[in-house]
């Protein structure tokens, strides 16, 4: 049994990979030959994602806030506290808050070869604010 106290592991500010203020707060890192990855994610108004990929794949679930998603081709998605969204294996994508509102969420998943994602670059000024759909 490894038991990581409340306090124990510092917050973190992610140099690279978002766009904004945002701060990462682990939860899980499971030792091999688990692969499961999983962090507390809080972004300030406007803070974002990289366009990235997961090898495995990605489960959010969004625990506070109003937040914003978007999978390559697609409209922006409204996401908001209760929602769990899976992001398939490969499948291009970014998330983070909307541009009034911070939003934090829990980020699911697994490594392969030591690796949780693949960055592809920053998401556009205009990609960000595009259209929206709230369904």
């Amino acid at each position: 049994m490894d038991i990581k106290r409340s306090g124990s592991r510092p917050s973190q500010a992610p140099p690279q990979y978002f766009t904004g203020t945002v701060r990462l707060d682990p939860i899980v890192e499971a030792p091999e030959p688990a692969r499961v990855r999983a962090l507390s994610v809080t972004f300030e108004p406007g803070a974002r994602t990289d366009w990235h990929t997961h090898p495995l794949g990605q489960t959010l679930i969004v625990t506070a806030g109003a937040g914003l998603a978007q999978v390559w081709g697609e409209k922006v998605r409204a996401i908001r506290p209760g929602d769990v969204i899976w992001f398939p294996p490969g499948e291009k994508h970014w998330h983070g808050a909307s541009a009034t509102t911070a939003m934090t969420h829990i980020a699911i998943q697994e490594a392969l070869n030591g690796s949780t994602a693949e960055w592809l670059g920053p998401v556009t000024n205009l990609q960000y604010s595009s259209e929206i759909v709230q369904d």
